[in-house]
């Protein structure tokens, strides 16, 4: 019988008809002879502990098959570890989430399990890079948190938060969305952010701000997960007009083409001051960090598998 040094160990986050997509990824799995464990979270929470398990157990294939936000806590799980094991452990992913940002830069799509599976099964690695934040919770403590994809300050993060307290009353994921996007627009829309990007020091407000080490939700378009560098995209407050054609150039893909958007490449972002303004980390509410935080970048620290 195998041991878990050869076999996938699968985390399971379901959505919608759960039980359905599970089916079919245990048939595609079963037809190719991939030896396994499945284990499906309950909850957003419990993520980090199943991953947590699954690498205390050996499992040196790891996959996810859930969004960015699941993939956020796979990959914080995999920095507690020491080097000589998160080393030793590659984390691939099966989109199946409400954002699969990170999942699409490598041109893995969501409901094309078949080929996803024949992929993953090549086992082909890259090492790719995590950006990182460093703060101060509301109780004093220091903390940090990775991301693969971006950090975002300002209002898309303050989307996020109103996505989920709509989807509490509503129940859709999508309807949420819209519902939410709706609501910005008699919403905050800046924020007095004091930043040290570069040379360059920016003390006037922000409506919002994204530090991608990928492609950041359409709005660090140029990201690269892997040159050991961070887009970051400020954008300054347009007019009403101006941003609905901002949100058209985000969904053309030609987002950095905004006069409002003001892009920069670099290893540190330094938030000296961002009042009032929410922090959200691949999708996933922070809050509020006390006093100034900084995000940078590790470079090649995780085992990602990629297509072809």
């Amino acid at each position: 019988m195998e041991n878990s040094q050869s076999k996938w160990g699968i985390l399971y986050c379901p959505k919608g008809n759960g039980n359905k997509q599970r089916e079919r990824l245990q048939r595609v799995l079963d037809e190719r002879h991939v030896a396994y464990d499945f284990v499906q979270s309950e909850s957003m929470d419990s993520v980090e502990r199943l991953v947590t398990m699954l690498i205390n157990n050996g499992y040196k294939t790891i996959i996810i098959v859930g969004g960015d936000s699941a993939l956020n806590d796979a990959v914080n799980c995999l920095m507690k570890t020491e080097k000589q094991v998160r080393d030793e452990i590659a984390l691939g992913v099966i989109p199946h989430g409400v954002m699969n940002d990170f999942a699409r830069y490598w041109d893995f799509k969501e409901g094309e399990t078949e080929k996803t599976v024949d992929w993953l099964i090549k086992h082909r690695v890259r090492k790719v890079d995590l950006g990182c934040i460093r703060y101060t919770n509301k109780q004093g403590e220091q903390c940090h948190r990775y991301f693969l994809n971006c950090v975002n300050v300002g209002m898309i993060a303050d989307v996020m938060n109103l996505r989920r307290q709509a989807r509490s009353l509503l129940g859709s994921r999508k309807l949420s969305f819209i519902v939410s996007i709706f609501l910005m627009i008699f919403h905050r829309m800046d924020y007095k952010m004091y930043l040290r990007i570069n040379s360059d020091t920016i003390n006037r407000k922000v409506m919002t701000m994204c530090i991608g080490s990928g492609p950041g939700y359409g709005q660090t378009p140029s990201a690269v997960p892997y040159n050991g560098m961070l887009d970051v995209s400020v954008i300054y407050h347009p007019e009403l007009l101006q941003f609905f054609a901002g949100l058209w150039l985000l969904l053309t893909g030609r987002f950095l083409n905004h006069r409002s958007v003001h892009p920069y490449r670099t290893r540190e972002v330094v938030v000296e001051e961002a009042k009032h303004a929410l922090v959200g980390v691949d999708g996933r509410l922070l809050g509020k960090p006390v006093g100034p935080f900084q995000i940078s970048v590790e470079q090649e620290v995780i085992n990602f598998l990629i297509p072809d």
